[in-house]
Order: structure tokens, then C-alpha cells, then sequence
């Protein structure tokens, strides 16, 4: 496994982190507790030393998860959870960053993940039911740290704008952007965020799976399925142009005798601007696969090859 410097935070992170979005179970397909636990452990035991999740998962079901999975592992791990967001029976994300949603989620993702500290609470998304001012958030989040609850404090899914006015009553030490081959909006900012010592934790990093190379025909989900609603790689007129990526990707993982998902954790690992990649895992087989892409690496040519195709097909 290869580590990262995390920012200004002093700690040295796994160039993967466990992404547990879709183990929460909620419209992500079949799931299985058990083996969602099984490729936690699995990512562990390959020298995976970070964990994200978030309450929003799914009713704190991703969270209930994570603290089982983590029992006795607790200490080895860099563990990240999430604010400002939660579900209701009423409204699926219910976005609110008021002190007293911060403080009351920070205290159910303890309880959720058997833990006394988190060490990243990140804003999972800027406030759009209350408008929070961001004094009053972020004031919530160096509360927390005061009180030894959270480490660091982070963002998720801000613009620059945002970001630049909410570092005025904190320190920002994260920012969790979507980012792959198959999405690179946010590359700019990332770069900008890198720039600044705030580490970059990339979501989606293997495109919700299609980057695993594993799904070479237009999937027929269920209309609810966050594959469909949330991502675009699965329709139509995107779904073809990944495919032609994935044809080149194709050439250089036989290249290497290695599959495709190996080639995606290994592009996004060596931008110099991303400092850990979330990669959800649903089994051991998967975990252990996608970690041992780092017993070898791209070469500037692949890498370049790559970034070719991107621009020409995407």
C-alpha cells in the first residue's frame, strides 16, 4: 500500500480509502452485511488505514456498519464521517448545517460507529433547508474539536466561493470532491484546494463501478438505483464513450496482467493533487483486488495515454 501526506494534518493516509456509500444498502442493488464487513477487513488487512462514511447512508445503517466492522481496529484506522446532511422519512437528504443538527449528528455517528473521537468531520453538503451561516457551522465544528469529539474538520461537495468564505471562521483541512476518469469537473478546484495544504479524498473514484471494467453492457437498474439517479456514466449518450475508454484501459492493464480496476486506483493515486481515493468494495475478492494495483504503477506514457483518451472520447 502507498501513503500520503493528508494535508497539514501531519497524518500519512492510504492511498485508498473505504468508501461505504453503498453499503448502507439503500438503492445501491444487493448488499450483504456480512460481506461488507468482510471487505473492510479485507482493506485493513492490506495496510488500508482509511475509512469514510456519512449518516446520510442510509439512516446511519453505512455508519452501524463501519462501527461493527472497525471493533479492535479502531485505533489503526483514520476514520471520516459526515455533517449537514441526514435522511427523513419525508425527504431523502435533508441538507442542514444549523449548530444543533452538527452537534446532534456528531453525537448519533458516535453511537453509530462505537467510537469516543472521529478523526475527519466533513460538511457533506453546503446548507440549502435553513441556509446556516457559516460562522454558525463551522463555529459548531471547533466546538467538537474543543471537546476532543472530532480531530480535523473538512468539506464536501463546495464550490471555491464557498470554500474561501467558510475558511474564515475555521481551518478547512479536507475537501471531498467527486473525481475519476470519468469525472473530472472538479479537477481545477482540487488542484487549487491541493495548493492550499487541503487534502483531496476523491469520491466515485472508480465511477460508481464502472471503472472495474466489469460492466460492458448498458445495465438495466432500477429506476431508483444511485447509479442512475446520481451518477450519468449508465445512460445513454455517455455509457458508449466510456466504453471506448475502457478500451484503452483494456490494452494497458494486459499490459501489466491486470484488471481494469487496477488501472483506475493507480491514474487517480498518482495525480499529485489527490491525496487518498475512496473505493467502495462489496466483498473481500474486490477489496483485495483493488489494493494490490499498487504493487505497480502507471508509466508516464500510460499515464499520458490515458489522459489522451479521456479527452478524445469524454
Amino acid at each position: 500500500m502507498r501513503y500520503k501526506e493528508f494535508g497539514k494534518t501531519g497524518e500519512k493516509v492510504s492511498a485508498l480509502t473505504v468508501g461505504t456509500w453503498a453499503i448502507g444498502g439503500a438503492n445501491w442493488g444487493e448488499v450483504n452485511k456480512a460481506d461488507s464487513i468482510r471487505a473492510i477487513h479485507a482493506m485493513l488487512d492490506c495496510g488500508v488505514n482509511s475509512v469514510d462514511t456519512a449518516p446520510a447512508y442510509n439512516f446511519g445503517e453505512s455508519e452501524r456498519v463501519v462501527g461493527e466492522a472497525l471493533k479492535g481496529r479502531r485505533d489503526k484506522v483514520f476514520l471520516t464521517t459526515k455533517t449537514g446532511v441526514y435522511n427523513s422519512k419525508e425527504q431523502p437528504f435533508v441538507k442542514d448545517a444549523r449548530k444543533e443538527t452538527v452537534i446532534r449528528l456528531c453525537e448519533e455517528s458516535l453511537k453509530n460507529l462505537q467510537t469516543d473521537y472521529i478523526d475527519l468531520m466533513l460538511i457533506h453538503w453546503p446548507d440549502i433547508e435553513h441556509n446556516a451561516p457559516f460562522e454558525e457551522t463551522m463555529g459548531a465544528l471547533e466546538e467538537l474539536k474543543k471537546s476532543g469529539k472530532i480531530r480535523f474538520a473538512g468539506l464536501s461537495n463546495f464550490d471555491q466561493k464557498q470554500i474561501e468564505e467558510i475558511s474564515r471562521f475555521g481551518e478547512i483541512s479536507a475537501f471531498q470532491p467527486p473525481y475519476s476518469m470519468v469525472d473530472r469537473s472538479q479537477e481545477e478546484l482540487m488542484k487549487w484546494t491541493a495548493s492550499r495544504g487541503i487534502a483531496n479524498m476523491t469520491y466515485g473514484s472508480l465511477g460508481a463501478g464502472i471503472l472495474t471494467g466489469t460492466i460492458r453492457e448498458l445495465p438495466h437498474f432500477e429506476p431508483d438505483d444511485m447509479r442512475l439517479t446520481f451518477y450519468d456514466f449508465f445512460q445513454e449518450p455517455k455509457f458508449s464513450k466510456v466504453m471506448q475508454l475502457l478500451s484503452v484501459l483494456d490494452e494497458i492493464a494486459g499490459a501489466h496482467n491486470a484488471p481494469v480496476a487496477q488501472v483506475a486506483v493507480n491514474w487517480n493515486a498518482q495525480k499529485d493533487f489527490v491525496a487518498t481515493s475512496l473505493c467502495g468494495v462489496r466483498n473481500a475478492e474486490e477489496a483485495i483486488e483493488n489494493c494490490k494495483g499498487f504493487e505497480w504503477s502507471l508509466s508516464e506514457e500510460e499515464m499520458a495515454s490515458i489522459d489522451k483518451a479521456i479527452e478524445e472520447y469524454l
